[in-house]
């Protein structure tokens, strides 16, 4: 297919999606990036948010808390050690991904540790409304 990359989401233990993508946009550190087949090589880290990738198959949103992303002419590679399908996401679970994430931020240990929780219990917030 012309005009795809391939898109590989990667968890420590195991890789959660390869497939080839039309774009998808990045929730960077320093503001969201769109991923276009030819990017120029970038390697951003995430603040939480949700990734948002336009497949060969159709659209696929995920939210994460965080990692990392490498991007190529070719490729896109986003390591996340915590992701949410919100495919396949319920009241419940994202009632519990909220409850996560304030934890995080009563146990941040410095002001990094503390705007990464905050962004994430925003973004959460946000997903649940």
């Amino acid at each position: 297919m012309a005009g795809t990359f391939k898109f590989e989401l990667v968890s420590p233990e195991r890789i959660l999606l390869s497939e080839d993508a039309e774009q998808v946009i990045v929730p960077g550190m320093d503001g969201q990036f769109t991923v276009l087949a030819g990017h120029a090589p970038v390697i951003s880290t995430l603040r939480p948010g949700v990734l948002d990738a336009q497949l060969a198959g159709g659209r696929r949103r995920v939210f994460v808390r965080g990692g990392f992303a490498e991007v190529g002419p070719e490729h896109l590679t986003v390591l996340t050690q915590h992701m949410l399908d919100l495919q396949h996401i319920d009241a419940e679970k994202l009632a519990s991904e909220v409850a996560s994430a304030e934890q995080m931020l009563a146990e941040a240990k410095d002001d990094a540790a503390r705007m990464v929780a905050i962004e994430a219990v925003e973004r959460l917030k946000e997903l649940r409304a």
